[in-house]
């Protein structure tokens, strides 16, 4: 699709957006949101007609691009059949997507709760671990986020939390492996492994091991910096977990459906949760819709006690439909072999060529289509670029690289002092390589605030 400029047009979705929409996590007088005209592949355009190659994939959530038509068709059949319907019933596209799902979860994940987004899968997944246990605490890990719902909030380990952390949800954080800012004096992966798995046996000693649900992290952390675990870590907190009768929660929602190059990122691990929580790419975003995959054993707890939770909207049939049909395209077009194989081939490679030719580059780490670009002041001491949770004028080296990279039509994702590389998963390498340079170009801004 061509865009057509229609300035008109645009000034007027700006105003009413001004006038009456309210953002999320947004000073509301202080953003200034694009009027967005159209979309379509891996390509968004405004209504002057300026084109941006998304490298943030809508939120990490568009993993098969925009508009692709069997998805579309696939909602519009699912409209014209069955528009909605209550979610006692057993519905086809609802029963049809749920066993998409649990041929493609790992281990005996073969029970699908759906819900309407990430955030309510998490607070769902709690419930379900602390009735399953009888146990109050959940631990979870700093530089994490899982949703902003109040549980879900509380678990999040990033600044986001504080405004709306009361101290009372029963939520310890830990620290989880990060060599390149290690808080274990780590100095090779083996070592961060193994003191980050010793740091969190103490924490659960002292807080008392009979005490505690769940373990829940993010199987690769996601916005918080795609942070790879080092091998070895997530099945050490399996084993953590089954020495403690605790539930074994993986936050999928942003690492899910192929964005790692593997249906799930707990593949790459070899690692099987007790519940594994999805959302964004289980239907690329394009009707909202989250769940919970559930292990045997924890589904046996409610099989003569009823689950105490429900929602109106669970597994909705238009979501449903998208979500077998995008479950179908993936399958049938190869989406998640193209994540790996781009990943492996391009990405990587030529992010690392970018890190030799950038000052501003500390480290390049990610996988499949799941990068981060750490950007900072001085490779030798890693200061940031910007202060952790920078704002206004100390986030100025940030916004700057932002702006020029949205000046050469790359809408990047960034956060804090990091940018990621998150395209859709089914993205040309054409594209990528148009992505990759401009992204080099943007990077010179931030070479600037270096030395």
């Amino acid at each position: 699709m061509t865009p057509q400029p229609n300035p008109e047009a645009g000034a007027a979705v700006k105003a009413a957006d001004r006038d009456h929409v309210f953002h999320s996590w947004s000073a509301q007088e202080l953003i200034d949101p694009l009027a967005v005209a159209g979309a379509e592949g891996s390509y968004f355009w405004d209504y002057d007609g300026r084109r941006y190659l998304d490298f943030s994939s809508g939120l990490v959530y568009t993993n098969v691009g925009y508009q692709h038509p069997k998805i579309v068709a696939a909602i519009q059949e699912q409209a014209a059949r069955m528009t909605t319907f209550a979610p006692a019933f057993a519905i086809e596209a609802r029963s049809e997507a749920a066993r998409l799902i649990a041929e493609r979860t790992p281990g005996d994940l073969d029970k699908i709760f759906f819900t309407n987004g990430g955030a309510d899968a998490v607070e769902h997944a709690i419930r379900m671990a602390r009735l399953h246990t009888g146990r109050p605490k959940v631990l979870s890990a700093y530089r994490s986020y899982h949703g902003g719902t109040q549980q879900a909030v509380n678990i999040t380990g990033d600044p986001r939390r504080w405004a709306s952390d009361s101290g009372t949800a029963g939520v310890v954080h830990f620290w989880a492996p990060y060599l390149y800012r290690s808080r274990f004096y780590a100095e090779t992966e083996e070592q961060e492994c193994a003191r980050a798995l010793e740091h969190l046996e103490t924490t659960i000693a002292f807080e008392g091991p009979s005490t505690v649900a769940a373990i829940i992290l993010e199987t690769i952390p996601g916005t918080a910096g795609i942070m790879v675990p080092p091998p070895g870590y997530l099945a050490g907190v399996r084993e953590i977990c089954d020495k403690h009768g605790i539930v074994f929660v993986l936050d999928e929602v942003m690492a899910g459906f192929g964005r790692t190059g593997e249906w799930f990122a707990a593949d790459l691990f070899g690692v099987t949760p007790d519940l594994l929580t999805f959302a964004k790419g289980v239907n690329s975003g394009y009707v909202p819709l989250g769940g919970v995959a559930i292990s045997g054993a924890i589904a046996e707890t409610f099989g003569k006690r009823p689950y105490p939770g429900g929602l109106t909207y669970s597994g909705h049939p238009l979501a449903c439909a998208a979500a077998v049909a995008t479950i179908d395209v993936m399958a049938e077009e190869g989406v998640v072999e193209n994540a790996a194989r781009l990943g492996e081939s391009v990405v990587g490679p030529e992010l690392r060529a970018l890190a030799e030719r950038h000052p501003s580059v500390g480290e390049v780490r990610g996988v499949g289509m799941f990068w981060a670009l750490e950007l900072v002041r001085d490779r030798e001491t890693r200061e940031p670029l910007v202060p952790y949770n920078a704002a206004g004028e100390a986030n100025a080296p940030m916004a700057a690289f932002a702006a020029a990279a949205k000046k050469g039509g790359l809408w990047p994702f960034v956060n804090m002092n990091r940018t990621h590389v998150v395209p859709p998963c089914n993205i040309s390498e054409a594209e990528l390589k148009e992505g990759l340079a401009a992204l080099d170009s943007a990077l010179s801004v931030a070479d600037e605030y270096t030395g």
